[in-house]
């Protein structure tokens, strides 16, 4: 929830900070990209750590360094200083994202899981709304700076109480050995991808600089993967690779987020571009979207808990998909109503979906390995959003073209939208790999009986997540 805050109250507060500094507008895109790089480049990793240390370990220290590293970009002296420490702020939220999701793996068994993934996914939609309000405020009566300070006081207080989780402590697994050679490799694959997809906005697919990261990662992923086949220590352990509901729920939300975001980069431009509506009315606009979240994200749960994980991923598949065509009756032409329905419909079909491969993902994880599988999740739903956008704005013709501008793009929005809609059907595959009945009771090795707290245990002896 504190990640999805800061992220929301950032893009309001960004004009503030480029006039303070008088940074150019690359340097105030290096404040979102350099954090985005840093916790795509290093989820993964984070839950390898919290699988051999401990997850409630690598929460504390997660969100000790989340409120140092915000307070140190409150009080910075420059622009550059705020890249450098939102870059550092990335590293830190990478430790404390899996770890979340990993404690839900030890505590709940996974017939019960729907409950608390809806409760998690409900909190980051409601944070995702709050955050634009309350970063108009702070920043109209405190300056930009106010929207860092917040976040200190709310990680210091929830270091406080993972202070006194106490955790079932799981089996000892056989691969507690970190390998660098192939973290560094995954990390790299991860950070020149999301650094490739955030360029092509700016650079368009067919250029010089989004072939050359293309490749750069098809040749380095090569490298990780025979890396990793002989390794004796991988960083995504064959138990997990070879998991199809971890790997398909990975894959569904990579598409289906890929499809939403590139579909609300696509609905910003039209509702602002377009319809000349302020950031405020936009929002309003689009507020059947944050509400169906919240409010789809504790029944989608209860579907889970009576129908079966693959029946509740594919309708959710397919109300993000019909909310997404939808979004293309998006403009002047196109009324309230309609546009409120397909943002509303879009918004049940994007909590149903989380909530299904979360809860799937978490269920399905290998005893010793929740950390890995919160990491794969996460990983995907970084990666999303960067495809999505860049397929959306790679489709749009360049505001130089001949006859462009605000009336000549607007003609593409909606067959961009369309493909979109294309992207988030494609999750409709690994939907139907899901499993076909509702989750069992607890398996074993989800979660140990005996409650342990992750203090008592020796790191280097047995895991904690």
């Amino acid at each position: 929830m504190i990640v999805a805050l800061d992220g929301t109250v950032l893009m309001v507060a960004q004009p503030s900070l480029q006039r303070d500094f008088d940074a150019s507008a690359a340097q105030v895109q290096w404040t979102s990209t350099a954090y985005l790089l840093a916790v795509a480049a290093l989820l993964v990793i984070a839950g390898r750590l919290g699988d051999r240390y401990g997850h409630s370990r690598m929460l504390f220290v997660g969100v000790l360094g989340f409120a140092a590293a915000s307070a140190g970009i409150a009080l910075a002296p420059g622009v550059g200083w705020v890249i450098a420490l939102r870059a550092l702020q990335g590293v830190f939220g990478a430790l404390l994202q899996p770890a979340t999701l990993a404690l839900l793996i030890l505590t709940y068994p996974a017939d019960r899981l729907g409950t608390p993934v809806a409760i998690r996914t409900g909190a980051i939609g409601v944070a995702a709304a709050a955050g634009p309000v309350l970063g108009g405020v702070l920043v109209a009566h405190l300056g930009w700076r106010a929207v860092f300070w917040i976040n200190v006081p709310v990680a210091l207080a929830i270091a406080a109480l993972t202070l006194g989780v106490r955790v079932p402590v799981p089996p000892r697994t056989g691969t507690q050995r970190l390998n660098l050679t192939g973290a560094a490799l995954l990390a790299t694959v991860l950070a020149v991808l999301v650094h490739t997809l955030s360029g092509i906005p700016a650079h368009g697919w067919a250029t010089a600089p989004t072939w050359l990261g293309l490749a750069a990662v098809a040749g380095v992923a090569v490298l990780f993967v025979g890396h990793e086949r002989r390794t004796a220590h991988p960083i995504v352990a064959p138990t997990v690779a070879r998991s199809v509901p971890v790997m398909a729920s990975a894959a569904i939300l990579l598409l289906t987020t890929g499809g939403m975001f590139g579909a609300l980069f696509m609905a910003t431009f039209l509702l602002q571009g377009v319809l000349g509506l302020d950031p405020l009315a936009s929002g309003l606009r689009a507020l059947p979207l944050t509400a169906l979240m919240v409010l789809g994200a504790p029944v989608a749960g209860a579907a889970l808990r009576r129908y079966s994980p693959r029946r509740t991923a594919v309708f959710g598949t397919v109300l993000v998909v019909l909310g997404t065509a939808g979004l293309s009756r998006l403009g002047p032409a196109g009324t309230w109503a309609v546009t409120g329905v397909a943002f509303a419909v879009l918004g049940a079909g994007f909590a149903t979906v989380v909530v299904t491969a979360t809860a799937t993902v978490v269920g399905e994880a290998p005893p010793g390995f929740a950390g890995v599988v919160g990491g794969l999740k996460q990983t995907a739903m970084n990666v999303g959003p960067a495809l999505g956008i860049a397929v959306g704005a790679g489709m749009m013709p360049s505001p130089s073209a001949a006859g462009a501008g605000t009336a000549g793009i607007a003609p593409a929005a909606g067959p961009t939208l369309m493909v979109l809609a294309g992207l988030a059907a494609l999750a409709l595959l690994p939907a139907s790999l899901l499993p076909a009945q509702p989750a069992p009771r607890a398996r074993s090795g989800t979660a140990a009986p005996d409650d342990h707290d992750f203090r008592a245990v020796d790191p280097p002896e047995r895991s904690a997540g």
